[in-house]
């Protein structure tokens, strides 16, 4: 089992420390399932190739399986996984690249922000979907795809393709999202995962995916196969990625009941593996078919749709979006006449790359486009061109923010821009625990989460300390316990300021 990562960076040999591997040593991580290596097949100034070998030991990956679950088939010892790429390699790849999945170097701390031109290469991987579904995984994501069935036997060509691809992907990227993309996608691919699937499974999926995922147009295939299929798990973590980009939680059917880690018979999870497979076969059936419609609106579209209608009855005119993102809001802002000047601003220029290619920018009428203007800033900072509008909103932007900044944002947004109204929303901790399996806070990236007894105590103290009025509404289910998921602050300048 193979991965090879090459890099024509000058120098090259940069790739050593966003590893953290030396290119001059040969490294072993031991794995409960095997042994994995990292060598450097080639390491010069233009070119260097660091390769991860995974050899399995059958005879511990049968061990390390459950007592409960015997499994008296040839087909334990006699498979496919030392050969293939698989679960298995994502998790080695997990294990000992685990710094660089995070970006982080101490020895050369800008490297993990540099993008890098890479080539990545797996002789050997199983996906269910052939060459097309890797093309529709990894190239929404920048990569240029090269994605080859191997043959079932070359000497027997009549006998057609095997489920096996040889996968190549090159494109420029951070290497830290190239290997999280694969430490997603490989399970994907191949459709199975070697060990239980529990409940922290859509922590890791959140953690590696945050980035991207929430965009991905096929993250619904994704998440379900990253996730065994165990909808009810897939259910929470779709709903968990669109809080991170605003994006339509997709619906699914209702939860099965799943199999119990420990405790039960042999005769138990037969039975259970059995149903599994029925439902696998179902899902494969109707994977390319249309999900059935939401029972409800998901909760990103109604804080979406609060915010409209609170800008509608405040009677703004000129509202801007900080924090825009991917361009949702700004977008529904545009489609309605009644705004006449939209502003959108982010820290991330990737975020507004993809916003301007959502809002079809290059395409977009001169009269709705003289409406518009999209820049690059920061809310810790002041800056004029955060003046002159009726409204600004902040939402599920101020729990992404450093506590400390917090004063910052609060200067440049309430003391120097003045808007007439300021709408906030953020997320209710309280509420978390009516989300299944979440465990944390709802986003990787969340810094903190208020109470609403923190949030009213902040909003109040900002607003009395820079001439404005606050009062609080609901967003979503008001739950009588511990009350809605979103809560927002709608902030009015008093007259007399």
């Amino acid at each position: 089992m193979l991965l090879t990562i090459t890099t024509t960076a000058s120098p090259a040999t940069d790739l050593g420390f966003l590893l953290h591997k030396h290119p001059e040593r040969v490294q072993e991580f031991s794995q409960s399932f095997g042994t994995a290596t990292v060598f450097y097949p080639e390491a010069g100034g233009e070119r260097c190739t660091a390769a991860l070998m995974l050899e399995i030991d059958p005879i511990a990956l049968v061990r390390s399986r459950g007592k409960s679950s015997p499994d008296f088939s040839l087909s334990q010892y006699v498979n496919d996984r030392p050969y293939a790429a698989s679960s298995l390699l994502a998790v080695a790849l997990g294990d000992v690249f685990r710094t660089a999945r995070a970006g982080r170097c101490k020895a050369r701390p800008e490297l993990p922000g540099t993008p890098l031109p890479l080539e990545l290469r797996l002789p050997a991987l199983p996906c269910r979907g052939g060459p097309e579904l890797a093309q529709r995984l990894f190239e929404p994501l920048g990569w240029t795809v090269e994605a080859q069935a191997s043959p079932l036997d070359e000497s027997f060509p009549e006998w057609g393709e095997s489920r096996y691809v040889r996968l190549t992907l090159s494109g420029t990227a951070l290497l830290s999202d190239a290997l999280n993309h694969l430490y997603v996608l490989l399970p994907v691919l191949d459709d199975g995962k070697h060990y239980w699937i529990a409940p922290d499974e859509v922590d890791k999926l959140i953690r590696a995916g945050g980035g991207w995922l929430h965009a991905h147009p096929e993250r619904g295939l994704i998440t379900r196969r990253y996730l065994g299929r165990r909808r009810s798990l897939a259910r929470t973590a779709l709903a968990r990625l669109a809080e991170l980009g605003d994006e339509t939680e997709e619906a699914l059917e209702p939860a099965v009941e799943e199999e119990a880690p420990a405790g039960v018979t042999a005769a138990d999870e037969a039975a259970a593996a059995e149903a599994e497979v029925a439902e696998a076969e179902v899902a494969q059936e109707t994977e390319g078919e249309p999900e059935p419609e939401a029972k409800s609106k998901p909760l990103n579209a109604r804080r979406r749709e609060a915010v409209l209608a609170k800008l509608a009855d405040l009677g703004a005119v000129s509202v801007i979006d900080l924090g825009c993102g991917q361009g949702e809001l700004v977008g529904a802002l545009l489609a309605k006449p009644r705004f006449a000047r939209v502003g959108g601003m982010d820290v991330s220029s990737m975020a507004l790359t993809i916003a301007a290619r959502k809002l079809r920018l290059d395409r977009m009428p001169d009269s709705k486009r003289a409406r518009l203007t999209l820049f690059q800033g920061a809310l810790t900072y002041t800056d004029k061109r955060l003046s002159g509008y009726d409204a600004a909103v902040l939402m599920e932007v101020v729990e992404h923010v450093d506590p400390p900044r917090l004063a910052a944002l609060e200067r440049v947004v309430f003391a120097h821009a003045k808007p007439e109204h300021v709408i906030v929303t953020t997320p209710n901790i309280e509420y978390n625990v009516r989300y299944e399996f979440l465990t944390g806070l709802r986003h990787p990236d969340h810094r903190f989460e208020w109470t609403r007894a923190e949030f009213a105590a902040w909003a109040t103290g900002v607003a009395a300390r820079h001439g404005y009025q606050v009062v609080f509404e609901p967003v979503g289910e008001d739950d009588p316990e511990v009350g809605p998921p979103t809560q927002m602050g709608v902030f009015t300048r008093d007259q007399r300021s």
